[in-house]
């Protein structure tokens, strides 16, 4: 008879994985490790930045440590399927993709969840820095996605596309330490990933030269890099009109500031050529290779049909910032559901658009054609394709893909 909760590890072959496996079986859990290997093509990796076999055999390593059992599982094929040729689609559309995002939906707390759920076991856990909580709503329980503790580290914004079903079987062993602790902890246990660096890159892939790993599908296509000037009637009405609160503007004046901007190679000047619009994407700076504009040139749109970037010069140009965006109907995910906006409806939450970046306040607003998230302050360099997530204080409530 069992008697323990049984829970398997994903080894990721890092400290954080490690110290988790620790946590857990001090806790009193059946403890089973396992590494997901999910990738085979070398070529495109750089060799010595984390390839899967060194981090395999880490795991290995720490699972021996601990004494507890240990499995690769050898996810390549669902790993292609749902992320890599999504990846590739779209960047072909002009769309910014977030792996790590969709990793952890459709691989870490999908599939891997499955294969653990085939040991037997009643959770899943991983090494990410945020924390789970419980509480009852007209007497039933709701899981909450909250923040890591350490600030520098939160990785809550990667799990934004979590469900009630997959929070539920989560364990987040590390979220409630500081970085340090945790790798204190390895030391003190002599765990071999102690003082390994973190893997940088795709989702377990490791460390990826994105546009090598792009050209696999993605040829090189000269185009134009075309520069756009700052005083375009276009960017007038993108304003928020004074004296208006976001909640009451109208459907016109909310699509005019959230729904991307379309340019024509006639409304600029053009400044050199680029190898490939699809592998550029909206805020980028680096790679364009055009020199003598004084100030710094981002991308601030990008044509893939027509293979033309266009671009803007200096960190304030209006084409650069936006006070708005939009999130489909089919794209809107609450990890709340009780929470969830009804048509009509409109709240204040806080949000981010990328990683790391500090929260800040907005209005999301219920359409019937989706949710504008009107932001108090605007952004910079808001990509089709990323993804929105909304906070309230250090609680995850719901995300979106940016249209």
């Amino acid at each position: 008879m069992k008697t323990k909760p049984r829970v398997v590890v994903g080894l990721s072959g890092g400290v954080d994985s490690s110290v988790a496996a620790h946590l857990l079986l001090e806790q009193g859990y059946e403890v089973i490790g396992m590494f997901m290997k999910n990738w085979h093509d070398e070529s495109v990796t750089i060799s010595n930045e984390c390839p899967w076999m060194e981090d395999s055999t880490d795991a290995m390593l720490v699972a021996e440590k601990l004494g507890i059992p240990f499995q690769a599982i050898d996810l390549s094929e669902e790993y292609r399927e749902r992320i890599v040729d999504y990846m590739f689609g779209e960047y072909k559309a002009g769309r910014t993709p977030n792996p790590d995002i969709l990793c952890n939906r459709e691989i870490k707390f999908d599939i891997f969840l499955k294969a653990a759920q085939k040991l037997k076991a009643d959770f899943v856990a991983t090494g990410h820095y945020c924390q789970k909580g419980e509480i009852e709503v007209d007497g039933k329980p709701v899981y909450q996605l909250l923040a890591g503790a350490d600030p520098n580290k939160d990785q809550s914004y990667f799990l934004c596309q979590l469900d009630q079903e997959q929070l539920s079987k989560a364990l987040f062993p590390i979220g409630h330490l500081q970085k340090p602790e945790v790798r204190k902890i390895a030391k003190e246990l002599d765990l071999i990933t102690a003082d390994k660096k973190d893997s940088q890159g795709l989702c377990f892939i490791g460390k990826v030269r994105l546009p090598d790993f792009l050209q696999q599908q993605l040829k090189p296509k000269k185009g134009r890099i075309i520069q756009i000037p700052e005083d375009l009637e276009i960017y007038k009405s993108q304003k928020i009109p004074v004296g208006v609160a976001a909640e009451d503007l109208d459907l016109e004046d909310l699509e005019a500031i959230s729904l991307p901007l379309h340019y024509r190679p006639e409304e600029g000047k053009v400044l050199g050529e680029h190898n490939g619009a699809h592998y550029f994407t909206v805020g980028q700076r680096k790679g364009l290779n055009v020199g003598g504009t004084g100030k710094p040139l981002f991308v601030i749109s990008t044509d893939t049909k027509e293979n033309v970037i266009y671009t803007g010069l200096g960190e304030t140009h209006p084409g650069l910032l936006r006070n708005g965006l939009f999130v489909k109907e089919d794209q809107i995910h609450w990890i709340r559901e009780d929470l969830k906006l009804q048509v009509g409806e409109s709240a204040r939450y806080k949000a981010r658009i990328r990683y790391r970046q500090p929260l800040t306040w907005a209005t999301l607003i219920r359409k019937e054609k989706g949710l504008f998230v009107i932001f108090d302050q605007a952004q910079k360099g808001v990509a089709s394709g990323q993804f929105v997530a909304w906070y309230d204080e250090n609680e995850s409530i719901g995300s979106g893909t940016i249209f």
